[in-house]
């Protein structure tokens, strides 16, 4: 493999870690097994410190690739606890607010889920790297500071309800470029007259890229000594 050259590896992030604690991680040992002091590494796509899943990460001249993957179509599978909000729609804060959900239905959370299909428009979470005022969204909303964010216009491809185990449900979400999925669980408790947050979520796939084409960091010492 050619890698200042460029190249384009799949992986799969753990949980907990950031996506740049990923490509620092490979960065340190790819320049390590080439012998050299840096190398250009990037990725496509942050995925949040409580998500998992597939992750493009390109080395070289390949890094020009970035954004060709960016807008390719990404699948999710969300795992989402009704009743219930945090300030970041997920685990990473604490429930800041309850809500009822007697009166939610599967059925209901089908009828709700359709209406998500195609295009739409959502506001980005404030824990975000989206920026406003040229700050990134998440930095003004850890020092506790308003943070007005527009909603975007983005296109939802398909939504599939895997489980319904209320007030738990497993959703398949596949969409284009832009789209969070913390910002769509939300709006899926609002529409169900309640509140949401995701308790997980995995990409299973970028493009034609899948889950199972994907290696894990403990797996990186193995790849790089394998390597003529």
């Amino acid at each position: 493999m050619d890698f200042i050259n460029g190249e384009a590896l799949y992986f799969n992030k753990p949980l907990d870690w950031t996506s740049f604690d990923l490509v620092n991680n490979f960065r340190y040992k790819l320049s390590r097994k080439l012998g050299v002091k840096k190398i250009k590494v990037g990725h496509a796509g942050t995925l949040d410190p409580k998500a998992t899943g597939v992750m493009i990460v390109c080395t070289g001249k390949a890094t020009k690739r970035i954004e060709e993957f960016q807008y390719q179509t990404k699948e999710y599978v969300a795992t989402i606890q009704l009743g219930a909000t945090t300030p970041s729609f997920d685990l990473e804060k604490e429930i800041d607010r309850i809500y009822p959900t007697d009166h939610i239905t599967c059925e209901m959370v089908s009828d709700v889920l359709s209406q998500f299909v195609g295009e739409i428009r959502q506001v980005p979470p404030v824990f975000s790297a989206c920026k406003t005022g040229g700050k990134r969204a998440y930095e003004l909303a850890r020092k506790g500071k308003d943070v007005p964010l527009k909603a975007k216009t983005l296109v939802i491809d398909e939504m599939e309800l895997l489980e319904c185990n209320l007030p738990v449900i497993k959703i398949r979400v596949v969409c284009g470029k832009g789209t969070y999925i913390r910002a769509l669980a939300r709006d899926i408790g609002i529409a169900l007259h309640s509140g949401a947050y995701l308790i997980a979520l995995e990409r299973t796939r970028v493009g034609c890229v899948t889950i199972d084409m994907c290696m894990s960091p403990n797996q990186i010492d193995e790849f790089l000594n394998d390597l003529k």
